[in-house]
């Protein structure tokens, strides 16, 4: 441990924003009264974190929070399917393969409507059954799905001579069709036609399914992505000698953390969503700070406001926030850091490349007032890219003032 001082990582999903005309050409954590994130700048040091990713890519939740900790995701990243199965607590196999999954509502042509199925939740049902399917070209293969938060699962497929090496299905936007899915080497051939049979039998299964008869969108189809095998990482705390644990409703997030060895730190009403229990997770952080080094809390909802268009939601909810935080500002030999994994453009309703706005308290002061994309600009600290910023943290920690 450092110097005898905890670190709170607080990771506000898809914190930055573009400018909204309705809000007066301000992005959401502008428009937001946050008088709690001002207190915590105004008396600690500003900056902006560029996000990691590949070239012609957006950036994507695990590369961005690998990096974050200062993992390289060209060579750490299992894939999402694995983090998301990890974060579920499922006890995955080293030659399975995973995925992560929407449901979906597609049309006959194979066209879809709405890649969340209107975010349905309660799938309870429709997993059972698809856990039931059998496969007769397939034998040798056993899969089995677990549920996730809202419209999302993972599938986990077991048997021999299997490969991560495939496409997904998910052309990513509505009013586009379904893909086939490919194998990317030889060797990966018989995963793809499995998968590709699967997807058709569970097309005519939950097509014909009796939850579907009243529901005006019909939860039809499977989008697949992510395709991921474990593999092994060297853990947070023999990287930076931090006794680590994670706070989290996402399961993506709650995996990222036990797959680098964190202790996940459970909460009731935690749940990744817009009614996710805020007040909870935050005292829970500060409780577990007792007995961590590094606590990793990450709030969800922002990016999901986002990512639905709702700019005002996503304001509100960073107030909601923001009332919360006041548990914290009390905090004794504690930095604390506040910034997002990628920034979510509400306009555009997805992932984009604008850097997150940083704030750590308790290592020191600059002239920034207020926490936003355009004041951090300003701050000391500067542009940091997600791969160099716990160096950053750690080497401001130990310099001494």
């Amino acid at each position: 441990m450092f110097y005898n001082k905890k670190i709170l990582f607080i990771v506000i999903d898809g914190l930055a924003d573009e400018k909204i005309p309705s809000l007066s050409y301000k992005t959401p954590l502008e428009a937001a009264k946050k008088p709690n994130l001002d207190f915590l700048i105004k008396e600690g040091r500003g900056g902006l974190v560029t996000p990691f990713y590949f070239k012609k890519e957006i950036p994507t939740s695990e590369d961005c929070h690998l990096a974050l900790f200062g993992y390289h995701p060209l060579k750490n990243n299992p894939g999402r399917g694995v983090l998301e199965a990890l974060g579920l607590g499922l006890k995955i196999k080293k030659d399975d393969v995973c995925f992560r999954g929407n449901f979906a509502t597609i049309d006959d042509n194979l066209k879809i409507i709405d890649r969340r199925a209107g975010r349905v939740s309660n799938t309870e049902i429709l997993i059972k059954s698809l856990n039931r399917l059998k496969i007769e070209k397939f034998k040798e293969i056993s899969f089995f799905l677990k549920k996730s938060f809202g419209h999302r699962f993972v599938l986990v497929l077991r048997g021999k001579n299997l490969s991560e090496k495939v496409t997904s299905n998910d052309p990513k936007k509505n009013n586009e069709f379904v893909l086939k899915i490919e194998p990317k080497t030889k060797n990966a051939k018989k995963t793809a036609d499995f998968l590709n049979e699967f997807l058709k039998e569970s097309f005519f299964l939950l097509k014909n399914h009796p939850f579907n008869k009243k529901r005006k969108l019909p939860v039809n189809f499977l989008l697949l992505r992510g395709a991921g095998k474990l593999k092994k990482v060297e853990t947070f705390e023999k990287k930076y000698g931090l006794k680590a644990c994670v706070i989290a409703g996402g399961t993506l997030y709650k995996g990222i953390g036990i797959f680098l060895g964190m202790k996940e730190i459970k909460v009731l009403g935690a749940n990744g969503m817009k009614d996710t229990n805020l007040k909870g997770k935050i005292l829970t952080a500060k409780k577990f700070l007792k007995k961590y080094d590094f606590v990793f809390l990450h709030i969800k909802a922002t990016d999901t406001f986002a990512e639905d268009g709702d700019f005002k939601g996503k304001k509100e909810f960073i107030e909601k926030i923001d009332r919360n935080l006041k548990e914290i500002l009390s905090l004794k030999n504690t930095v604390i850091v506040i910034t997002g994994d990628h920034a979510t453009c509400s306009l555009l309703k997805s992932h984009c490349h604008l850097p997150n706005p940083l704030l750590v308290f308790g290592l020191g002061r600059d002239k920034v007032s207020t926490f936003s994309e355009r004041a951090c600009q300003k701050g000391s600290l500067g542009k940091i890219p997600q791969l160099q910023l716990l160096k950053i943290i750690f080497k401001l920690i130990l310099t001494p003032n």
